[in-house]
């Protein structure tokens, strides 16, 4: 990766598009900083540097993936049509089968050209490594680590790219999870069992042996939403990495493990965890907009911390959306859309709105040929990815929906859908037990809704013709707008306000200050 993909380019970046605050006023990471984040990304503001954080000499970066727009030019991209042309490539290399055609060879012969140039490199004085601090030099407390919610149980590392190898094979793996200090040199870890460092975890006590674990805070965001995103390519992530940036991830040594870390992060803490030492962690405010449980989790001794010069703290937090984490969903929803569409050729689009936690609902829209697609189409969309597991709901529309508009969708349902043959309800299904929704913590049902156009046997009745003007008098009006003296009428979408929905007064609300 070029110099300029370090966080410090990022913000240089952002900086010059006039989408960085500098905050020089003192702030407190405990509670302070986080709220006065939440607000500023509740209504569409900038990315923000404090700089004057109480009780630390570090400055931290919050906000930077706080629009969808922000996201794209992590990557390198200003239009989100770009995040599908990459996860074309990337379904590419997912097929199981050989390429059809001459064509799709060639698109196929150019994506492993680009695995080639995505090869990480190895860098022998690598910026992380301008300040050492071993032993008994380590204290986590210089740290300023948040504390989002009040009733968190302590101060928190959560954009931190958690690096693990396989025991066995020595493939890394590389995670986005949650670290919760306990010590001045001590943190327990938050990863579900089905995750890779979990794996890795639960080898090594097999073997006997601790295992080694390195964080990296403070890399180029896009190795963020590389890291996060949970595509089964059997790729390393680095490589992964790689190929959304177009060039290779320059990465370094550590100095007291053996593993990799991106050599221009801004810190790196290295240490180990002994299989069966736990520590309870929790609770702590998520992105169901609740607090979680207290979890036994697997404590990480930390032996050494390397860092640059004046090295800046980057991070983020979990709750209600609008957050970081949904705008990072919107665009790997985008990612997606090609890889769904190689699996489910009749889905034409897929959306995972905000509001429903970017996971928990989803809309599809499909070519609607036979009667029970819409049904088939939910199903499979439940088994396609690993991130789907956990959908909670499916709405399944026509192509002719725009299924990123709430007010078509809700027209689908209100008007194409009998509850008593639309709905499909699956019970007992696998969960994540951060849905209090569910009975049972870990297990809940699913429903779809069919909301196509009924064909066949699936209606026993005649359905009404539905309107519409002739296109040739659309053609008219358009040629004749002018005239008619209403050039300035319908040039912009109109304000949802207008008709009832509430979401912008409540952004103007967060905008202008609490009201209680």
């Amino acid at each position: 990766m070029g110099s300029r993909r370090d966080l410090r380019g990022f913000l240089e970046l952002l900086e010059q598009r006039g989408q960085l605050r500098r905050i020089t006023a003192p702030v407190d990471p405990d509670l302070e900083l986080s709220a006065i984040a939440d607000r500023v990304l509740g209504c569409g503001g900038p990315a923000l540097l404090f700089e004057n954080v109480i009780g630390s000499s570090m400055p931290v970066a919050v906000n930077l993936m706080g629009t969808v727009e922000r996201v794209l030019w992590s990557m390198g991209m200003e239009r989100a049509e770009e995040l599908e042309q990459l996860g074309e490539r990337l379904a590419l290399l997912q097929q199981p089968r050989p390429p059809k055609g001459a064509q799709e060879a060639l698109r196929f012969g150019s994506v492993l050209l680009d695995l080639l140039k995505a090869k990480p490199d190895l860098d022998l004085l690598p910026p992380c490594h301008q300040q050492v601090f071993r032993g008994e030099q380590v204290n986590l407390d210089a740290l300023p680590l948040l504390r989002p919610w009040p009733g968190d149980a302590g101060r928190i590392v959560t954009l931190g790219l958690v690096i693990t190898k396989d025991p066995e094979t020595g493939t890394p793996n590389v995670g986005v999870y949650r670290l919760q200090q306990q010590s001045i040199n001590t943190m327990t870890v938050h990863w579900l069992s089905v995750r890779g460092g979990a794996r890795h975890l639960r080898k090594a006590a097999e073997l006997g042996r601790p295992l080694e674990i390195a964080v990296a805070i403070g890399v180029h965001p896009l190795l963020v939403m590389a890291a996060a995103t949970p595509i089964p390519v059997q790729l390393s992530e680095w490589l992964f990495a790689g190929l959304y940036a177009g060039e290779g991830v320059r990465l370094a040594k550590c100095k007291t493990v053996n593993l990799e870390v991106p050599s221009h992060s801004e810190m790196v803490l290295e240490g180990t965890i002994t299989p069966g030492e736990v520590l309870p962690d929790g609770p702590f405010g998520d992105h169901m907009g609740f607090y979680g449980g207290v979890e036994d989790s697997p404590v990480v001794r930390i032996q050494c911390v390397t860092q640059r010069r004046d090295p800046i703290y980057f991070t983020t937090f979990s709750g209600r959306p609008p957050k970081e984490d949904a705008m990072l969903a919107i665009a790997l929803n985008r990612i997606y859309t090609p890889i769904l569409r190689q699996q489910i050729p009749e889905i034409v689009d897929f959306f995972l709105p905000m509001e429903g936690l970017s996971y928990k609902l989803a809309v599809i829209a499909i070519d609607k040929a036979y009667p029970g697609q819409a049904r088939r189409a939910a199903m499979a969309f439940w088994s396609a990815l690993p991130q789907f597991t956990y959908t909670k709901f499916v709405v399944v529309v026509d192509k002719s929906i725009n299924i990123r508009d709430p007010r078509q969708v809700i027209w689908a349902i209100s008007a194409l859908v009998d509850p008593q043959r639309d709905l499909m309800v699956v019970e007992n299904t696998p969960f994540d037990s951060l849905d209090f929704a569910s009975e049972q913590l870990g297990l809940g049902g699913r429903l779809a809704i069919d909301a196509t156009t009924k064909v066949g046997p699936e209606r026993n009745h005649p359905w009404g013709e539905p309107l519409a003007r002739p296109a040739e008098l659309d053609a008219r009006l358009d040629q004749r707008w002018a005239e008619l003296g209403l050039a300035d009428v319908g040039q912009q979408d109109p304000d949802p306000a207008l008709f009832g929905y509430a979401l912008e007064q409540v952004l103007q609300r967060l905008a202008t200050g609490p009201r209680r």
